[in-house]
């Protein structure tokens, strides 16, 4: 989200708190032009740095298993195999959405812009029968007298609001405890010098990178000629088609190669730590998202377990959390959980010692580490 403005309405009826359609983070990644939510995210994934690690944060938590628990009195957890959620699990948390996809959509949305919300669709006995995401630059937040929440969602045809208990609301850290703020425009003037680099290599590249000579002379051209030389030149010699065709020189003319690599301008140097600098930003470390420079065999098995521990897991923690808060209702002892052990488990062979391990301890059995790496149990002699 961006710079965020605060009115109060008449008779302290309700603070609004909406995001400033002139952001000054964004701003800085688009001199001279004012950015909504909308179009600052779009922005924002022009960066392919950035999209990258919205991609791999949002579909690696989207395609982990979901399971619902009741907390029992004595601390343990019961799964809750007839919960509502698990048919949205399977069949799709609406008539457009599976699961997979509206978890991406929602863990994208509040990755660019600090929010992402969906609409608790209940039946008459409060029983949740779907969820619906709903694009932030649609939403204006509320504060009302009650101290609750509303959220204005206009589509484009009709505004309608809902109010806390009727949304899910992720948020990035907040500077309102209201609307959430994204780290990107936190940290605007990092994107924007990244966002400087692409754009200095594009007109690099579009202007042919470097000039690969020049024409010399001991006497001065006419002005006219010049021009008609320069014409003759793009048509004849400049473009992939014309490469190495030879050129004939007139009038004591002499051809002055010139050499300038992207290395002496430092421009790929550049670009690669712009890539540091965004996985920095999300926690993304960069073999995730194909950034191998400085990249050992070490430090790539790793990588995945790092991801996991240290970018996955806070998230999937504070999505536990908002489900436990808004979906499931107060008392019932019910949780969501995100179960990243995939991710954690490491290669085959650390794996299988540590179940080995786990059995000899008495810890598990052998059907249980059946269960653990997705088979049946063994049928019985």
């Amino acid at each position: 989200m961006g710079l965020l403005t605060r009115t109060l309405g008449l008779m302290g009826l309700e603070i609004r708190s909406d995001a400033s359609p002139t952001d000054a983070s964004w701003l800085a990644l688009s001199p001279g032009v004012g950015a909504t939510t909308a179009t600052s995210a779009r922005q924002a994934e022009q960066l392919s740095a950035i999209s990258a690690c919205v991609g791999a944060i949002s579909s690696a938590l989207a395609y982990v298993p979901a399971y619902v628990y009741r907390r029992q009195s004595d601390g343990t957890r019961l799964e809750v195999t007839n919960h509502p959620l698990r048919s949205l699990f399977a069949g799709g948390v609406n008539s457009r959405m599976t699961w997979p996809e509206f978890f991406e959509h929602l863990v994208a949305s509040t990755l660019l812009t600090g929010n992402g919300l969906a609409q608790i669709e209940r039946a008459a006995n409060g029983r949740v029968t779907g969820l619906r995401w709903i694009p932030w630059q649609q939403v204006t937040v509320s504060q009302l007298r009650s101290g609750r929440l509303a959220y204005d969602v206009n589509d484009g045809l009709r505004t309608r609001r809902l109010l806390e208990g009727e949304v899910l609301h992720l948020r990035e850290r907040t500077d309102d405890g209201i609307v959430g703020k994204s780290r990107i425009a936190r940290a605007g003037e990092t994107v924007a010098g990244v966002r400087a680099a692409d754009e200095w290599a594009r007109s690099f590249l579009a202007n042919g990178a470097a000039p690969s000579g020049a024409l010399q002379s001991d006497s001065k051209i006419d002005p006219a000629n010049v021009a008609s030389l320069r014409s003759q030149l793009a048509e004849k010699f400049m473009g992939a088609r014309n490469a190495g065709r030879p050129i004939i020189l007139e009038s004591g003319m002499k051809w002055q190669s010139i050499s300038m690599s992207p290395e002496d301008s430092e421009l790929l140097e550049t670009r690669k730590f712009g890539v540091i600098e965004i996985c920095r930003l999300y926690q993304v470390p960069p073999p995730i998202i194909q950034a191998y420079e400085n990249n050992t065999f070490t430090n790539a098995a790793q990588a995945g377990l790092w991801f996991a521990t240290f970018c996955l897991a806070p998230w999937a923690r504070r999505i536990e959390s908002e489900f436990a808060r808004t979906v499931f209702a107060a008392g019932s002892n019910l949780e969501l959980e995100l179960d990243l052990s995939g991710f954690l488990r490491g290669d085959p062979e650390t794996r299988w010692n540590a179940h080995k391990i786990a059995i000899e301890a008495g810890v598990l059995d052998a059907d249980e580490v059946r269960q653990i790496e997705g088979w049946n149990p063994r049928a019985a002699a």
